[in-house]
């Protein structure tokens, strides 16, 4: 149900934008029949195919799916911010114009007598004394501002497109952030902490995307790497062989997964078996010790907090992983979505690590998420326990980063 209701969202959505793009945009630039129908009949086909996008990927090319619907998403939410910004402009242009009016009425002299109009009228060049407005040179600048606004929302749209799929597809920002945990072992001091999440290994993201992944952790010289859920949008017939690069990840302690919500609409099950293969640790309600003689920490993963509840199978399960704990040992939480972090203090943990949200991704979710998740990027702090939220490696849905750009965390900790 809450799948249907997603779908349903994104297909209202999508009806929504396009529906605007076409009166506001399309109608304006085309004043062609022939280019009007065309255009409205691939919203109406993009609108389709996001709005059953879940019977449409089920035919049997999700591939095709992807690229076509939501290539598209991420160029039309462009153009639904370009047009929507040149419709202020337009509006702040009537604006002014309106004033400009009302500011000349006001300093106008007080009207002749009907005689002297008369010999006014009798003075003027013919055609001229009835189109003197439309001669005003303000009035004539304004048109053609107005008339441009149309052109000028299609380029600019089209230039943040590309910016966004640019930006979604480059290196992620290195996100260097240094916490102190009081119980941490002073042995343990400066141990630093990798994090990769919601890289959305699928069909736009491959082997290549990862190797730049691997490369960029690599030289931060981790002592521990960390993949908070998310990594993979398909099968492992499908994308295990691209995932398989993810073993060249290098450091002290290893590499720690959990499952995010998409590994179970992928098939959990295999990935994890996978992913064992590959030489990750794969923490499912369960907790490991990392260290050395000198001290040592607990690393504990959740499920997905949502993951098994959509699916019908075990999850989350704070309470299981956190049972028979030393409470004097500090203890790192890995947990895909930022979920039930006071529950998490209130049970001893030091810091939660997550993703899920991307930041919002793409403007203007990036300005809307935190209605949905108060903790909704980087870092937060109640008490003495740590919460941080990568906006993540990759993107899902749109090929587009705009105003929350990828990132990989390096999260150092400090004893003491």
């Amino acid at each position: 149900m809450r799948f249907f209701s997603f779908s349903l969202l994104i297909g209202s959505g999508a009806l929504l934008g396009h529906l605007y793009l076409w009166l506001r945009l399309v109608r304006r630039l085309s004043p062609s029949g022939r280019w009007r129908i065309a255009a409205g009949v691939w919203l109406v086909f993009a609108t389709g195919i996001l709005l059953f996008r879940g019977p449409v990927r089920g035919l049997g090319a999700p591939r095709v799916h992807d690229v076509v619907a939501y290539g598209w998403v991420a160029i039309a939410i462009c153009l639904v911010v370009a047009t929507l910004v040149g419709d202020l402009f337009a509006l702040g242009v009537h604006v002014a114009g309106w004033i400009a009016r009302a500011r000349a009425r006001s300093a106008a002299p007080s009207p002749p007598s009907e005689a002297g109009a008369a010999v006014a009228r009798s003075e003027a060049p013919p055609l001229v004394a009835g189109l003197e407005a439309e001669g005003d040179p303000a009035l004539v600048t304004r048109r053609r501002v107005l008339a441009a606004v149309p052109h000028g929302v299609l380029i600019g749209g089209g230039l943040l497109a590309g910016y966004g799929s640019f930006r979604a597809f480059t290196a992620p920002e290195i996100t260097e952030v240094v916490l102190r945990i009081p119980r941490l072992p002073r042995t343990l001091d400066g141990l630093t902490i990798v994090q990769l999440t919601d890289v959305h290994v699928g069909s736009f993201i491959g082997r290549r995307f990862l190797q730049m992944l691997v490369d960029a952790a690599n030289a931060q010289r981790p002592d521990l790497v960390v993949i908070t859920g998310d990594l993979v949008d398909g099968s492992v017939a499908e994308l295990g062989g691209a995932v398989a690069t993810l073993g060249a990840l290098r450091s002290r302690f290893g590499t720690h997964f959990v499952t995010g919500n998409h590994e179970y609409y992928s098939g959990e099950a295999e990935w994890v078996h996978h992913l064992d293969r590959l030489g990750m640790t794969v923490l499912r309600n369960r907790r490991v010790a990392i260290g050395d003689g000198g001290g040592h920490f607990d690393l504990l993963g959740v499920d997905d907090w949502s993951g098994g509840k959509r699916r019908g199978r075990p999850g989350y399960d704070l309470e299981a992983t956190v049972a028979g704990r030393d409470p004097d040992r500090a203890a790192v939480l890995l947990a895909h979505q930022p979920e039930n972090f006071e529950a998490a203090i209130a049970r001893g943990i030091d810091l939660q690590i997550s993703g899920h949200t991307h930041g919002g991704q793409v403007f203007p979710m990036t300005r809307l998420v935190s209605l949905r998740y108060p903790y909704d990027r980087g870092h937060f702090r109640r008490e003495e326990g740590h919460l941080f939220v990568s906006r993540g490696c990759g993107f899902w849905g749109p090929p587009s980063r705009i105003d929350s750009p990828p990132e990989l965390v390096k999260l150092v900790l400090t004893a003491g």
